[in-house]
């Protein structure tokens, strides 16, 4: 008998449909939480960081500092994902779950009550702090990024180690329905209240604030939630056969290194794209480069975030008929077709047309990539070091495109301002849509690359130590019994 054939031998307590529903709701709760800090984040570093936190400079040194506190956030998730990735591995999906959304959703809640640089009409405690307020909100952007490293692995793995094999691409992708919520309620509350006084701006008021503290709300609920929750099946199995890594990070490097560059290669379209639509492009657009007026920001990632809760669920689904290979390259290679005409549609200034383009690329390219991809960065990683490797993975991809997309959008809008004549000049920067637009689909490229050097990994055995590229032969058997299941049924 095998190691596997004995990991799959242990009985263990049956997953009830009861187990499945209250699973996709911590998961989705968490995934509501980073995503709504993500989007709050976002949007705050377009709109209201630079004002409050780093007064004194131009609007474009502005944005560049309050998108590199964005940035910073995501330099310090791959530690996260180390960090809990290695517990979760070792100690459970659990206890790093309630760990993760705890430290997360605090210093989001933090946020809100932080002091700002010059003081303003919404400082609760008087005066301005000076050069302590960046710091301070650099300080808990560190701690949502350690939290954010591995909340969304956890939740993606927890998913697919609970749901039915021939289902596994719909249910694994339910948590990433949270992304809407988080998104949508995020842009709603800052729609809110950029229309709340229309004679006084928001960085004015403690308005600006109230998003954050909220946060809390949103925390306690998750970790009611997942307290009930039972360990996964497959870390259950794991434990009770004494087959936990010792040294998860020296085995992963080890043994896990090509299918780790497969991970990072599959998440820099979607991670980046995310990041250029949600932060960059509206603060290119709502600049005196382009000068769109109004909430659009928020009325954009409203619309967007509509569309992805229809199409995130079909493409999970699509993934379990047709793979999840060809499902996400499709969705990439729409990425990749799009990226030219939308961001040139952006330059233009039409908020109709802006909303719509923002929609098609968010809600069709970004998070189709999104529904696909928790079933299928699971597969890719043994049972031994799933959590470990999905966290590392999703977290230095997340770096390398999300973290430095807006602050290398931001630089390249600065440099095309000043070749235009400088910000006093109108229109401006206008013509930055191209080389954004050059970037994105770069990142896109090396996606579709990726698919090509992937293994197909629906149906396969999670209970398997090895990784799915390491096992071919045994990868192969799994999909052809479930697509022979799925002809017979």
């Amino acid at each position: 008998m095998s190691v596997n054939d004995d990991v799959m031998d242990t009985p263990v307590t049956a997953v009830t449909r009861t187990d499945l529903l209250r699973a996709a709701w911590a998961s989705s709760l968490g995934s509501a939480l980073e995503y709504y800090d993500f989007a709050l984040y976002s949007l705050a570093s377009a709109l209201v960081f630079g004002p409050l936190f780093f007064p004194g400079t131009n609007p474009s040194t502005g944005l560049i500092l309050s998108f590199g506190t964005y940035f910073l956030g995501f330099a310090v998730r791959p530690l996260g994902g180390i960090i809990f990735g290695r517990l979760g591995d070792r100690v459970g999906r659990k206890f790093v779950l309630l760990a993760t959304i705890t430290l997360m959703g605090g210093a989001s809640t933090l946020i809100g009550v932080l002091p700002t640089f010059n003081g303003s009409a919404g400082d609760w405690y008087g005066g301005g702090v000076g050069i302590l307020a960046p710091i301070l909100l650099i300080v808990l952007r560190l701690l949502q990024g350690l939290g954010a490293g591995a909340e969304m692995a956890g939740a993606s793995i927890l998913m697919t180690e609970y749901a039915p094999r021939k289902e596994r691409g719909f249910y694994a992708s339910l948590p990433f329905l949270g992304v809407q919520v988080g998104t949508v309620t995020a842009a709603l509350v800052y729609f809110l209240l950029l229309n709340a006084n229309q004679t006084t701006k928001i960085t004015d008021t403690w308005l600006w604030r109230t998003p954050f503290i909220a946060s809390a709300a949103i925390l306690m609920v998750a970790i009611f939630i997942r307290l009930k929750l039972k360990e996964s099946p497959t870390f259950t199995k794991l434990e009770a056969h004494e087959m936990i890594v010792d040294k998860p990070l020296a085995t992963l490097l080890k043994t896990s290194r090509p299918t780790l560059l497969r991970g990072i290669g599959l998440r820099l379209a979607e991670n980046g794209s995310s990041s250029i639509y949600q932060a960059l492009a509206i603060a290119y657009v709502t600049s005196a480069a382009v000068g769109v007026k109004g909430p659009i920001s928020a009325l954009s990632l409203v619309f967007a975030a509509a569309l992805g809760a229809l199409v995130v669920p079909i493409a999970g689904k699509l993934s379990d008929h047709f793979g999840r290979v060809k499902t996400y390259r499709a969705f990439a290679i729409f990425q990749l077709l799009a990226a030219f005409p939308i961001w040139y549609v952006l330059s233009l200034g039409d908020t109709v047309q802006t909303i719509v383009v923002l929609s098609l690329g968010l809600g069709i390219g970004t998070w189709g990539m999104f529904g696909a991809q928790s079933a299928f960065m699971s597969e890719l990683f043994s049972a031994r070091q799933r959590y470990l490797g999905v966290s590392v993975a999703r977290e230095i991809s997340a770096v390398i495109s999300g973290g430095i997309a807006p602050l290398v959008g931001a630089w390249i809008i600065s440099l095309v301002i000043a070749g235009d004549g400088g910000p006093g000049v109108p229109q401006a920067g206008s013509g930055a849509w191209l080389p954004i637009a050059g970037y994105l689909s770069l990142l896109t490229v090396i996606t579709i690359a990726a698919t090509f050097f992937t293994p197909e990994t629906i149906g396969r055995d999670l209970d398997d130590p090895r990784d799915a590229i390491n096992d071919p032969a045994t990868l192969q058997g799994h999909r052809a019994a479930v697509y022979t299941d799925r002809v017979s049924a």
